[in-house]
């Protein structure tokens, strides 16, 4: 199973936000770059980065940082955080990255999502953000009033390679994934699925394993690397051989 190390850029800082609430964060001493440094020297190849400004602005803010990270590190990056248009997805798979996530506007039009796809095979990774069974856009601040599953229905055969989805009361509290959902979604999708949100240690990387869905990729650790309640080291001895 792939482990995706979390950087959440905010005013060029690390940090890590609760349920996705702007006005409840966390700042960390050290920058993103060095953040990568740290999970490359420690054997991770693959990096999920969000960049929050972009999230609130629809630009791509810190593309600097990101081409940065690609070029000083041999990681497999996937970007998320307000791509909106073709031009920003352009922006990221021309800076090197691997997958480009869509969220809101992959919800709000999927039109959107099925041209990205189209011109950018194998490069685009869908973020599905859930509360209660409903999808949540615009950073977690409207609920679209659909259901998780009959989204996904609607947009499977369209081509996404990667499927992100987060339970948005996980997330940031560390209070384990919601296994039982995102399996749900992983019998249902066409592509890979990553578990996102409330990952608090390392059994819940093995609890996730022994899933044992096929269709389930990897998972995502942010808060619970920076507030030290699982050691790299140790997250590093639950990478597959392969990975």
């Amino acid at each position: 199973m792939k482990i995706f190390p979390a950087i959440d850029i905010k005013d060029k800082k690390c940090v890590r936000l609760v349920k996705g609430d702007f006005d409840n964060k966390t700042e960390y001493e050290i920058s993103p770059v060095d953040q990568a440094g740290k999970y490359k020297d420690h054997g991770f190849k693959n990096l999920h980065i969000v960049d929050l400004d972009g999230a609130l602005t629809g630009q791509t803010v810190n593309l600097n940082i990101i081409q940065e990270i690609v070029n000083k590190f041999d990681l497999k990056i996937e970007v998320g955080g307000g791509v909106r248009n073709i031009d920003s997805i352009q922006k990221y798979t021309d800076a090197g990255v691997e997958k480009v996530i869509l969220g809101s506007a992959a919800i709000k039009d999927k039109i959107f999502l099925k041209d990205a796809c189209k011109k950018f095979p194998n490069k685009i990774a869908l973020g599905l953000d859930a509360k209660d069974g409903y999808l949540s856009v615009s950073g977690w601040k409207e609920n679209s009033n659909q259901l998780t599953l009959d989204y996904l229905r609607e947009v499977n055969d369209f081509g996404a390679s990667r499927l992100i989805y987060t339970d948005i009361n996980r997330d940031g509290m560390k209070q384990s994934p919601n296994f039982d959902e995102t399996s749900k979604v992983a019998d249902k999708s066409n592509c890979p699925v990553i578990i996102s949100g409330g990952v608090s240690s390392i059994e819940d990387i093995k609890k996730a394993k022994e899933l044992n869905n096929n269709n389930i990729e990897g998972i995502i650790v942010g808060k619970a690397i920076y507030d030290g309640d699982i050691k790299l080291e140790e997250l590093v001895k639950e990478l597959d051989a392969q990975e």
